[in-house]
């Protein structure tokens, strides 16, 4: 080998340099935790928003391969007391071009990579869908149709006993009914009226707004070849086991069905303790009924008329045990140790299921009922359901009857978009409660219900912020989304992804997000939690608090996901 010069060298180290820089391999991820960004993608024509933990006067915006394309300055450094740091804005929604990209900052901060395109979110939308199917209970998951993620079917629920709670001189303690099918409602594997009933519901929603996306999607689920939207086939999955929740002889409906204690984390077909349906509660029967009536609108849509028919009656059956029994609270009983879904007043329930009844029916007994226990609109949870109300009478023929309560339901959402705007993380939450990422996909979806009824871009844009914020643009750094994004949840408390084989989660599941409402659901001393209620998040099974699934918890983000999708590709 010749002798090279000292010059020559220089030169060839030079290049060398250059290549790895300009090379893939050089655009990997750097300190990207000081970088919170939508790590799935963006629309081209979508305002795009990053925040920066560094106080900086300039950012870039590359290709993975080294190009910049696009440079700004970012906005003013402010502190948000909720995350306990301080963040400055990166608006790059200038950059149009599709792509992949990352956001980096001198060449010390790089993020995670992320997407510029149309239909950007088509995959996520089908994902946070597909999660029911295998949410679904007493079925095997096929690999057909579950590609890895796969188990042999457990709880059948033909064998089912009547709680002692649950007793009367119809069916005593002991009394064995079928009640199969349904979703598994959380991380565990009860299935549970209240919160079937608000997942059910928003679904149904979905089918209704963004009826022509959901017409063009196919899951490849089992019943992915017939005529209806595989959103509404899912759907018909749980509504099916609900309605078997009802107890023939007095239409009251039995609160729960589950074991006495929760199983293990061990797979569905290796679990043997008995199953219970437990109490009837007034809880139960009117959110039953709200979810039957809204079902047999949009079945009767689709020329299921027998099914829609028995879901009306279902309904009216339901409300007037209801009105014979008022005040049943759900009381826990001593031997039954899972989710309770209790609540505290039912006024709520009583204005939802009265407004189905109305929209339905124009009858004036369900009028009344609704001006009696009307609220104005808020983010509505499992317990706080009015709001579903006020959306299905503002979606249906009879919204003309009620400017009134249009306006109090557009100044609710005014009110989140006024908050995102004071927000330091431009987004509308600021209270994290057990479950808070679905607080965040429940404020997109009354914004986008806001969008179908004025048509001001102001709610979409806003909407599209909440979707940062589960995607990324959050305090902890992560996307909340299993499967998506460079830093996503991967460790959810969830019994069949922990006991199914396969390290990566099923895609599309939400995790439930910050909060400081439980501190010590993991061992403090081998898991360290952040005393900051918007940071205070841990990916890890133990984790019930931050990190557990849930229908109710997906199902706003599969409205959200679908109706900006549908938007984006206008």
């Amino acid at each position: 080998m010749p002798d090279l010069k000292p010059a020559t060298l220089s030169l060839i180290a030079f290049f060398l340099i250059l290549l790895a820089c300009s090379s893939p391999k050089s655009m990997e991820p750097r300190n990207a935790e000081n970088i919170l960004i939508n790590q799935v993608g963006y629309a081209p024509q979508a305002a795009k928003y990053a925040l920066l933990r560094v106080n900086t006067d300039h950012f870039t915006i590359c290709t993975t391969e080294g190009k910049e394309v696009f440079s700004s300055v970012p906005g003013a450094w402010k502190h948000w007391e909720l995350s306990g740091d301080s963040v400055c804005i990166a608006d790059f929604s200038e950059l149009t071009e599709p792509g992949e990209y990352m956001l980096c900052v001198n060449d010390t901060l790089r993020s995670y990579p992320f997407k510029i395109g149309a239909n950007i979110l088509k995959n996520l939308a089908d994902a946070s869908l597909k999660s029911y199917y295998y949410a679904r209970c007493g079925v095997d998951i096929d690999p057909v149709y579950g590609g890895q993620w796969h188990w042999k079917a457990g709880h059948p629920d033909t064998t089912v006993m009547v709680h002692e709670s649950a007793a009367d001189k119809n069916r005593p303690a002991g009394t064995i009914i079928s009640s199969p099918g349904g979703w598994y409602d959380a991380g565990d594997y009860g299935k549970y009226v209240v919160n079937s009933g608000i997942t059910t519901f928003t679904l149904l929603l979905s089918t209704q707004v963004n009826k022509d996306y959901h017409t063009a999607q196919d899951l490849n689920i089992p019943e992915s070849d017939n005529e209806l939207p595989d959103i509404l086939d899912e759907t018909l999955v749980n509504l099916r086991w609900m309605l078997t929740m009802q107890d023939p002889n007095d239409g009251g409906v039995y609160h729960k069905l589950t074991t006495k204690n929760f199983d293990d984390f061990i797979p569905p077909d290796k679990t043997t303790a008995q199953r219970y349906v437990v109490q009837k509660s007034t809880s139960a029967a009117l959110d039953f009924a709200a979810t039957m009536a809204a079902a047999a609108r949009i079945l009767e849509n689709y020329g299921l008329i027998e099914l829609a028919q028995k879901a009306m009656l279902s309904a009216e059956n339901a409300w007037d045990w209801a009105l014979l029994h008022p005040d049943v609270f759900y009381h826990q009983p001593n031997d039954i140790s899972t989710g309770a879904y209790g609540d505290t007043s039912f006024v709520d329930e009583w204005f939802w299921a009265a407004s189905e009844m109305y929209v339905n029916t124009g009858k004036n007994q369900f009028l009344e009922k609704m001006k009696e226990n009307y609220k104005k609109p808020v983010t509505p949870k499992w317990n706080v359901v009015n709001t579903l109300g006020v959306i299905s009478v503002l979606t249906s023929d009879k919204r003309a009857e009620f400017p009134d309560m249009e306006k109090d339901f557009l100044a609710h959402v005014d009110y989140l978009l006024n908050k995102e705007q004071q927000s330091p993380y431009v987004v509308s939450i600021d209270k994290f409660a057990w479950g808070s990422n679905s607080d965040v996909a429940n404020d997109g979806m009354l914004k986008l219900i806001a969008y179908q009824l004025t048509g001001e871009e102001k709610y979409v844009a806003s909407s599209r912020n909440d979707l940062d914020y589960i995607l990324g643009r959050n305090a902890t750094g992560y996307c909340f989304v299993t499967g998506f994004g460079t830093k996503s949840t991967r460790h959810p408390h969830n019994r069949i992804m922990a006991s199914d084989g396969v390290d990566d989660p099923v895609p599309g599941y939400l995790a439930g997000g910050p909060n400081i409402w439980v501190m010590n659901d993991c061992d403090p001393k081998q898991v360290e939690r952040s005393p900051f209620p918007a940071a205070s998040y841990i990916d890890e099974q133990c984790s019930y608090s931050t990190n557990e699934t849930a229908i109710n918890w997906n199902a706003p983000l599969v409205f959200l996901v679908s109706g900006l999708d549908e938007i984006n590709s206008k």
